[in-house]
């Protein structure tokens, strides 16, 4: 439950414009996720996640670290899809990732994160994430390194 929580956070965050813990406690719940402030608190320091300055509103907004973020954070991330993906298939130079309902989005920051070179491209939707890659072998080689993140 924790590792999908925090990756409903990392979606959140990522849709809205979240200023505060109490906010983002707020859409949690919205989500049928009985949590507290103080359980957000620490999601938000496992994540090491930042408050940017929002280019659209001028208001500071949880975001997350820059690229180069400590190892541990990519951990996080490996951790959150491991728990959040339900299967992975490959057809051409398009790898096709099936997740829990409501977590495609975050699998999707998670392979972005991942800054494989190969990866051309996300597109993260409710429970299915598309993964376009440089090749065929470039995707036959990515799904087997993400059925190794599964394991």
């Amino acid at each position: 439950m924790k590792f999908q929580r925090q990756a409903k956070i990392l979606d959140l965050i990522d849709r809205f414009e979240i200023e505060t813990q109490e906010e983002l406690t707020d859409h949690l719940r919205a989500l049928g996720y009985n949590t507290t402030q103080a359980t957000v608190s620490r999601d938000i320091k496992e994540l090491r996640l930042i408050k940017a300055l929002s280019a659209e509103t001028g208001k500071y907004k949880y975001s997350v670290a820059a690229a180069g973020a400590a190892d541990s954070f990519t951990t996080r991330l490996r951790n959150i899809f491991r728990e959040c993906v339900t299967g992975i298939d490959a057809a051409q130079n398009m790898v096709v990732i099936k997740t829990l309902p409501g977590l495609g989005q975050a699998a999707a920051m998670a392979i972005d994160a991942m800054r494989a070179s190969d990866v051309v491209g996300t597109l993260g939707g409710d429970d299915t994430v598309f993964v376009v890659m440089r090749n065929n072998d470039a995707a036959d080689r990515f799904r087997k390194q993400a059925h190794d993140i599964l394991k």
